[in-house]
């Protein structure tokens, strides 16, 4: 799978712009603010229907205009695949494969996978649990279209149960047969995510360490380490001991909505506290990566690969054996920005790749 074509129109600081890919390596060179990674956020609506950035479509809408619209022509299994996104101000988002228009956008998730890496990564570190269980479902909900229903269920249930537990709170009136329902719906519900995370970290967390070592030339040990109630109780005891705890703080205080991701290093050393600035960006990338061979291995097919302004984060030998990785044929095609143009073209010499090079200015794009 890769994308043949790029079309833009209003979509943040670019009027108007076209661009035709190869299937190997992409670069957007230019100045910071000149709009080299507003055109891998467009790139990331047109595989997961939203900026990679900005949740808010409408900020996306270039200033003292109405509307967006991209259009992504995409060549997969010999086939080629046009899909369309337009975002008019206070209308529903509209999202369109090959002109026919999507009921629900969950439908188009895991069709055109891609996996960024970015500065913005830094958050899985230094931010909280919900930002890592977002990662996991992310990975799992590329892959398995049954997943992201799952989620669906298992947070409108947990709404409802908390939603409950405030009303029992304020009106002192307690319900047992209404909150028997909705612990049964989490409990299957949980049951299923749970079982799935599971499953997915066996198989990524492995991966995961190869890319890590292969990237630091094993220089040390590091951990990824799942962390859930589940993995020592069912979910049936832990929702009924305790309940006298959710009655008190009016939410539900155990689940899987309370996964996390634990990153170590030096024998049990937390990453964010413990590991230095090239070890933090080791660990993301390595990351990044495994999730690619994770979503290549269940899909069978090669995801986009977005690497947004990463040689200003690693050494020279970390870049080196970055380019050389995902040049080789484990990888497809890859899209990268950076601020120098002459850096880029000269990691690319040196490993041996064609590169396929556009310079940016102020949302003016040129061919080189």
């Amino acid at each position: 799978m890769y994308l043949k074509k790029l079309s833009l129109v209003n979509f943040k600081n670019y009027d108007e712009a076209e661009l035709i890919f190869v299937d190997g390596a992409n670069a957007f060179t230019g100045n910071n603010g000149a709009g080299k990674t507003n055109l891998l956020d467009a790139i990331h609506y047109l595989s997961l229907c939203k900026s990679y950035f900005n949740p808010i479509d409408s900020q996306q809408i270039k200033t003292d205009r109405d509307l967006f619209m991209l259009q992504g022509l995409f060549e997969k299994n010999s086939e080629n695949e046009l899909i369309a996104c337009g975002v008019k101000k206070n209308q529903k988002k509209q999202f369109k494969r090959n002109k026919k228009e999507y009921q629900r956008l969950a439908d188009h998730i895991g069709l055109f996978p891609l996996v960024m890496i970015s500065p913005n990564d830094i958050s899985l570190i230094l931010e909280g649990s919900e930002e890592r269980r977002k990662f996991i479902d992310t990975v799992i909900s590329l892959t398995d279209a049954n997943y992201l229903d799952e989620l669906i269920i298992y947070n409108k249930a947990l709404q409802n149960r908390n939603a409950l537990l405030k009303q029992i709170a304020d009106t002192g009136k307690y319900d047992p047969t209404l909150l028997e329902i909705f612990d049964d719906q989490l409990i299957v519900s949980g049951n299923k995510i749970f079982e799935k995370r599971k499953a997915f970290m066996q198989i990524f967390t492995p991966v995961f360490n190869q890319h890590y070592q292969y990237l630091t030339e094993g220089a040390e040990q590091v951990e990824l380490v799942y962390e859930s109630p589940l993995l020592n109780d069912s979910f049936a005891s832990i929702i009924k001991k305790s309940l006298e705890k959710d009655r008190v703080l009016q939410r539900t205080s155990l689940g899987i909505h309370k996964d996390d991701l634990i990153f170590q290093v030096h024998a049990n050393m937390p990453l964010k506290k413990f590991g230095s600035q090239g070890q933090q960006k080791s660990f993301l990338i390595a990351l990044k990566l495994a999730k690619y061979s994770f979503i290549y291995q269940e899909k069978g097919f090669k995801p986009l690969l977005l690497l947004d302004d990463i040689f200003d984060k690693l050494d020279d030998l970390r870049i080196t054996k970055l380019m050389k990785m995902v040049s080789e044929d484990d990888f497809g095609q890859i899209f990268i920005t950076d601020t120098n143009s002459e850096r880029v073209k000269s990691v690319f010499e040196n490993i041996g790749t064609n590169l396929n090079l556009f310079q940016i200015d102020n949302g003016t794009i040129s061919h080189e």
